[in-house]
């Protein structure tokens, strides 16, 4: 008999992000409506609501006028800095040409927009959900599914808590909760590790292309009062980028702040090039110094980004269950995009759970789910850029980007390229290292550019040190005999927090070292790894970043 105690719900929620929260809150709405009673839970692997959320943001407030149509008059914090000019910029090495908004669609111009944090609109949001009855349980991180004897979900299972690096139980040892439910809802964000399982277990994937990834770094700084503009939105793409797609943002925000961050593409050929050094490169360009100089680095955190598009959507319900948000890759990648998408998907399982319920079908597929949303407004904005990251990925930065407008034009004037590019997984696009140019990174000068370890320590990031590593590898030898000859063991390089390093090369005895507290949980080394040899677990509930208003 298992010593884990168990809790039944009517739907349980892995993921305390804007499309969980959502999915809670849709729920209590149609609950009440009906004036039936209604359990929900919520649980969050962060120590608070919004402590692993990070995004730009600029945020389309479709969703939340659907949701809460009084959400300014509420005081949510998202309502706070209109979007009031929006700039596109292509940067030399020490220039910069700007975009025309002609040049784009109307969609794309960021109109009616919001620029905020993404972590204090889910704070707001766990207050709303809570107020409507929801019960949410930060710190604890779902680690197990359950199933049912005819193999549909069943619910999760909490990690336990107190357990030793070499397995054992520590004094303070407390096993994990069981809740059931009858329809568990994955709003894990990209990579899920959860979903990884779920993917495979149901083939879920079968239909779709492999979902594709970026790595997206954020700085938030106090700048200089004079030369802050509330609401000025950049998004720059160029240099210093060759090899990889991506570009960066910088956003005026609230109380005399500005978040900005870089994003490279995961799918980049290069195995020396350095994310975490092509965003602190970036920073030092002319056009972005100008704002960072006499201002101060208040915060640091990583992420990885779904950037797939509307072909590597999965499958999207299973017995018992459904994907909704970033698990499941809603992301506009040309908007730069995906919180709105993630609410309203939230929102549609939501109602078609409901609905399933109040019929006495638990635990049926939710196809309702899924038919209505691949007829939603977010199946129609998702099918207009769907050839956008492929462009990008094959062609590069300034080719792609003409094709790819082309293609955006096309659709929105209903003509459209007749055929949908594919995607392959951004680890088998790596080269050897043999194959490609070292890139020389200049060292940081602590006032603009700064070293990982120091960025790390501003991203608040803490796990419990004598518990088991989450990063787990399939086979420890493959580091060393495979990919640091191969590859120069990229590892030490794409991880944004200095996790990875190889140890004793002078000595002639190199080794894999894993230094697991540092991991702000981005999952890079799940995707990225050349052999797909790293396995991310959920660490002891509340471990990872604290983000403040990330």
């Amino acid at each position: 008999m298992s010593e884990r105690e168990s809790m039944p719900y009517d739907i349980v929620i892995v993921g305390g992000g804007p499309a969980g929260l959502s999915a809670a809150i849709r729920l209590k709405q149609l609950a009440n409506e009906a004036g039936r009673e209604l359990t929900v839970c919520v649980l969050e692997k962060g120590s608070e609501i919004g402590a692993h959320i990070l995004s730009g943001a600029v945020v389309d407030p479709k969703a939340l006028d659907e949701l809460l149509p009084s959400w300014k008059e509420d005081g949510c914090p998202m309502g706070q800095v209109p979007v009031t000019d929006n700039r596109h910029w292509f940067l030399t090495k020490s220039g910069k040409m700007t975009m025309p908004h002609i040049m784009t669609p109307g969609w794309m111009h960021n109109k009616g927009t919001f620029t905020g944090s993404l972590g204090n609109l889910c704070r707001w949001l766990a207050e709303q959900a809570e107020g409507l009855g929801v019960e949410i349980f930060p710190g604890f991180a779902a680690a197990e599914i359950l199933y049912n004897e005819d193999g549909s979900v069943k619910g999760v299972a909490t990690g336990d808590m107190g357990i030793a690096r070499d397995g054992e139980k520590k004094p303070d040892w407390q096993p994990g909760l069981e809740l059931h439910a009858r329809y568990t809802f994955f709003a894990e964000g990209a990579r899920g590790h959860l979903t990884k399982i779920l993917k495979r277990q149901f083939d879920l994937d079968a239909d779709s292309q492999p979902q594709v990834y970026g790595l997206g770094m954020k700085e938030l700084w106090d700048i200089d009062p004079a030369k802050h503009q509330p609401g000025l939105v950049i998004h720059t793409q160029g240099w210093p980028l060759t090899d990889a797609y991506g570009g960066g943002f910088l956003y005026h925000q609230a109380n005399g702040q500005v978040a900005l961050g870089f994003v490279v593409g995961l799918g980049y050929r290069n195995p020396h090039l350095y994310p975490f050094e092509e965003f602190q490169r970036w920073k030092q360009h002319p056009a972005i110094r100008e704002y960072l100089e006499g201002g101060r680095r208040v915060s640091y955190g990583a992420r990885a980004i779904n950037e797939g598009g509307w072909q590597s959507v999965p499958k999207l319900v299973f017995p018992g269950g459904a994907l909704i948000g970033c698990s499941a890759g809603f992301v506009n990648v040309p908007r730069i995009k995906g919180t709105h998408t993630a609410m309203k998907s939230g929102m549609l399982a939501a109602e078609a759970a409901f609905e399933a319920i109040l019929d006495e079908r638990s635990r049926d597929v939710l196809h309702d789910y899924e038919d209505r949303l691949r007829s939603s407004w977010i199946a129609t904005e998702l099918q207009l850029v769907k050839n956008a990251e492929p462009l990008l990925s094959k062609f590069g930065n300034t080719i792609g980007t003409l094709l790819a407008g082309i293609d955006m034009w096309m659709r929105t004037l209903k003509i459209g390229l007749p055929f949908t590019m594919k995607h392959k997984p951004d680890n088998e696009k790596i080269w050897p290292k043999d194959a490609c140019e070292k890139i020389a990174y200049p060292k940081p000068d602590g006032i603009i550019s700064f070293d990982r370890l120091s960025s790390v320590f501003l991203s608040n990031t803490n796990h419990e040190e004598d518990q088991p590593v989450h990063l787990q590898l399939k086979d420890p030898t493959i580091p060393i005999s495979y990919n640091l000859p191969l590859y120069d063991e990229p590892a030490q390089r794409y991880c944004p927090a200095g996790v990875y390093e190889v140890v004793g090369l002078d000595e002639g005895e190199p080794r894999f070292q894993i230094n697991a507290q540092n991991c702000v949980h981005c999952k890079t080394c799940d995707i990225k790894d050349p052999t797909q040899n790293i396995n991310w677990v959920v660490p002891e509930g509340g471990g990872g970043p604290n983000y403040p208003n990330m």
